[in-house]
């Protein structure tokens, strides 16, 4: 763990040289092109999957109950390609199994929908684990050349990152909205005119992502996280790569967390859209609900991002984002009920901004906190969030069909009580170490 001398470093950064008298390098411009990249990218993607139960009915469920299953599978390996190909190269490759898959949703059927989800949760899996380790390599070498705490760092990243990511939810819903505006989102010719403009969107967002730079000493593989290997090397210790983060105390007390953060994902895409605001406002009504969604979400992310300093503000925020989105599950539990009116009309809205500050919260937090806390297996730590995200959202898809709204309520609400109380548990138990060493 850091020193309290760190912990009460600077969060702004005040000078421009490194350690040795020497221009600093800035990885600004590096955060900018990855997020700006994102952005295009899940843009088109985030539309699409909250249309996708819409559009597609029966075969959009199923679609994504896949997806995520293979997610969570390829997650598993996803720290060893990372590995191997380097993060900019993951991030690049992965870029491809959002295209693909928003491309088979202009055929869609068993034939195309099917293998794009499989593909997809293979990109998917890369591309995050990319993401988590480039963002976090780029923050520690910015700390390092500035002399800036970095913890600090790591959270100003963070923030803007999720920050504009989030913005996918506003721009991406506010251009379904807009090409949907009349309510013909099932007819041939509005769906293919969205689906064309996102395919544009993304091909931009694909390109853009070549002109961010590799990791300094980055010849395919990454320095983060464990020495270089090779491939047979890599595949000997493929089982511990996948086991050794169960072995932690750390990553057993956050797991719950990260399982929740999926959930909380899910519920939003499959269940609030479809049994909170449809009936209040329309399915035409999704795009403006995410929208709103997205913008809260951006919002708490990068405010969220330039509080973090290390566990103690980690602590304090996670903990005021899931009392929020606690009380709107108790909302809906107890006394939601849909009615006409401007009220009608408010309330979903309503639940849509509580829901994504809360949004904005974990994921800032969760990425922060994994990269503090796991210096060492920084790959490992970002391939473990995303095995227990997609498996989480894999079981939302799947049970979606089957399960009630107030009994999916039910679980959420016990999910985000267990995986608060843990993630204390955990902030309580560094906390002691830390002291005890000082």
């Amino acid at each position: 763990m850091d020193s309290r001398n760190d912990e009460e470093a600077p969060l702004v950064l005040v000078s421009c040289e490194d350690r040795k008298g020497r221009p600093g390098k800035s990885y600004t411009r590096d955060v900018h092109i990855l997020s700006i990249s994102f952005l295009l990218i899940f843009l088109a993607f985030g539309a699409a999957q909250n249309l996708e139960t819409t559009i597609n009915k029966e075969l959009g469920t199923i679609s994504l109950g896949i997806l995520y299953v293979s997610f969570m599978f390829c997650s598993m390996v996803a720290s060893l390609v990372v590995r191997l190909l380097g993060s900019k190269n993951a991030l690049i490759l992965g870029t491809s199994g959002y295209w693909l898959f928003v491309a088979a949703n202009l055929k869609p059927s068993w034939i195309t929908m099917v293998p794009a989800s499989l593909y997809l949760g293979f990109a998917a899996s890369i591309i995050w684990v990319g993401q988590g380790t480039y963002l976090t390599s780029i923050a520690r070498s910015h700390a390092k050349d500035h002399d800036v705490h970095e913890g600090s760092i790591i959270g100003v990243f963070n923030g803007e990152f999720w920050a504009i990511f989030a913005c996918h939810q506003l721009f991406g819903n506010l251009i379904t909205l807009t090409l949907l505006k009349d309510g013909k989102e099932g007819s041939t010719s509005g769906t293919t005119l969205l689906l064309l403009v996102f395919l544009l969107i993304m091909t931009f967002g694909t390109i853009l992502m070549f002109f961010i730079r590799k990791i300094e000493g980055e010849d395919g593989k990454e320095p983060v996280g464990g020495s270089s290997m090779g491939l047979v090397d890599s595949l000997v210790s493929l089982p511990r790569l996948i086991i050794t983060p169960l072995l932690d105390v750390r990553m057993l007390l956050i797991v719950p967390l990260l399982a929740y953060s999926g959930l909380q994902q899910a519920f939003v895409w499959a269940e609030f859209t479809k049994e909170i605001v449809t009936p209040a406002i329309g399915v035409s009504g999704v795009g403006g609900a995410m929208a709103v969604y997205g913008a809260l979400d951006a919002v708490c992310s990068i405010t969220a991002g330039r509080f973090t300093s290390g566990l103690s503000s980690i602590t304090f925020i996670v903990s005021g984002g899931a009392v929020a989105q606690a009380s709107i599950f108790l909302w809906l539990l107890l006394g939601y009920r849909t009615i006409s009116g401007v009220l009608g009309t408010a309330y979903p809205l309503i639940m849509a901004a509580v829901l994504g500050i809360g949004d904005g919260i974990l994921n800032t937090q969760i990425s922060a906190l994994l990269a503090l806390l796991f210096k060492h297996d920084t790959e490992g730590a970002f391939a473990q969030l995303k095995v227990w995200q997609s498996a989480s959202i894999a079981i939302v898809f799947f049970l979606s069909p089957y399960i009630s709204l107030q009994a999916m309520v039910i679980v959420m609400l016990v999910m985000v009580c267990v995986s608060l109380l843990s993630f204390l548990v955990l902030a309580l138990k560094v906390e002691s170490v830390f002291t005890r060493e000082e």
